[in-house]
């Protein structure tokens, strides 16, 4: 075991310990629940990790895959290529690094889920054709198309006292979350 503490606290090896022990850290609070693994966002705008071809990940996950193999490159590297000088085995570990890691965000991308999570809320604005015999305060229904072509029923309620009947158009203009149903207001009022 004596072997493997100088090996990673020989050169090249050593410059990727302390920030190997910074990811492991940061992972043992991740499980422990003291932190989100997405709370640093998706770099998805062509940032600097956009820019390097680590985009469409958390920005956690690719700087703990580059941390994790250079290390291991720089320690492999370093035992098993003893002749080669340790500037180039240094050189080669953050190449084989990045190499890995974009392979490993290629497949990671597959099963992440690529933008906002849809909602009720994306609703609002849209038309919608009332379902039920008439629409109250209380009670109503109405069919709404989503941009993608799928429709969906949802709970209406109106505050006026417009005669809202079953085929007649209208407009979401608020989500009331908490009684989950949506406000309209007949078309030709709304525009």
């Amino acid at each position: 075991m004596g072997g493997f503490f100088e090996a990673a606290l020989s050169f090249p090896a050593v410059i990727f310990t302390p920030l190997l022990v910074v990811v492991i850290g940061y992972w043992l609070v991740v499980i422990a629940g003291g932190a989100d693994p997405d709370g640093d966002g998706v770099d998805t705008d062509g940032g600097f990790l956009g820019f390097l071809g680590f985009g469409g990940v958390p920005a956690s996950v690719v700087l703990s895959l580059l941390v994790a193999v250079a290390w291991f490159a720089a320690l492999a590297g370093g035992e098993l290529l003893g002749a080669v000088p340790a500037g180039l085995v240094l050189a080669g570990a953050v190449v084989v690094a990045w190499v890995v890691a974009r392979l490993a965000v290629l497949l990671l991308r597959r099963f992440l889920p690529s933008g906002a999570e849809p909602s009720r809320a994306d609703f609002v604005g849209m038309t919608c054709v009332v379902r039920t015999g008439r629409v109250t305060a209380t009670f109503g229904q109405a069919e709404v198309h989503s941009p993608d072509g799928s429709s969906a029923v949802v709970q209406v309620r109106q505050a006026g006292h417009d005669d809202l009947r079953a085929g007649t158009v209208a407009v979401l203009y608020d989500f009331d979350a908490d009684g989950e149903f949506f406000w309209i207001v007949p078309a030709d009022v709304a525009l």
